[in-house]
């Protein structure tokens, strides 16, 4: 039977990763980013050319419910939602302005609430379906100078948690996973040095890559189904 699968910001890191992990399995893709759309079509043609599938692209922003309503009215079918979309933003708090902490929040945060809202239907009409937030250990913890960020992904591990207990009776699993430093743009702002003092803070003694993110979506894929509500991390031992 055909699968189908929608990965929110997917034109580049963990979302490529991912979107190529289940392209490989055989997934029907919906795909999304807010601003690469020469990046994002080439690629759902090339992961279309090279697994025969379907692999459709959407250029919106998943914090907007309008465009997250606009890519659910070509969805009819849907067995797993990665919501991946995300931004960072550093600096002091004090000094953020109310329109990058609304930015953060709503990427972060009212995106799964967006996608989450017009997925659950679809999988209830088959009594089964996966949904996988993209985290962070600073949701779990907090970190100094990314107050906005922690907020949205501590956000995003409650949201886990309670729709999990929500839709369990339904056969729909909820998971998140909070990754730790992993190599990818986002951590572009960060100077060499500092990227190598966070190397030295963790045990296995590297940064992570967006394919073990990746591997993690597959591996919750096909976990049991008694795993759901749980925000799993990873980071290498870091926190």
């Amino acid at each position: 039977m055909s699968k189908y699968a929608l990965v929110t910001g997917a034109s580049r890191g963990i979302g490529r990763e991912i979107a190529n992990a289940l392209a490989a399995d055989g997934y029907h893709l919906y795909l999304t980013c807010i601003h690469s759309e020469k990046q994002l079509t080439e690629y759902a043609a090339a992961l279309s050319d090279r697994y025969h599938i379907s692999c459709i692209p959407f250029i919106g922003d998943m914090g907007n419910a309008d465009d997250v309503a606009a890519l659910f009215s070509s969805i009819q079918d849907l067995d797993v939602l990665i919501n991946n979309a995300g931004i960072s933003y550093v600096g002091l708090l004090s000094e953020m302005s109310p329109a990058d902490w609304r930015k953060v929040l709503s990427t972060n945060l009212d995106s799964v609430f967006y996608t989450s809202r017009l997925a659950i239907p679809l999988m209830l009409r088959k009594h089964s379906g996966k949904i996988i937030n993209l985290s962070s250990v600073w949701g779990n913890v907090g970190a100094s100078m990314e107050t906005a960020y922690s907020a949205s992904k501590g956000g995003v591990n409650s949201f886990t948690k309670a729709l999990a207990k929500e839709l369990a009776p339904s056969g729909i699993q909820v998971n998140a996973i909070a990754c730790g430093v992993i190599d990818t743009d986002m951590n572009r702002c960060f100077s060499p040095d500092e990227m190598e003092a966070l190397r030295q803070e963790i045990p296995c003694d590297r940064i992570g890559t967006p394919e073990e993110a990746a591997q993690l979506v597959k591996n919750l894929l096909h976990a049991p189904a008694y795993l759901t509500g749980q925000i799993i991390t990873l980071d290498g031992g870091w926190t």
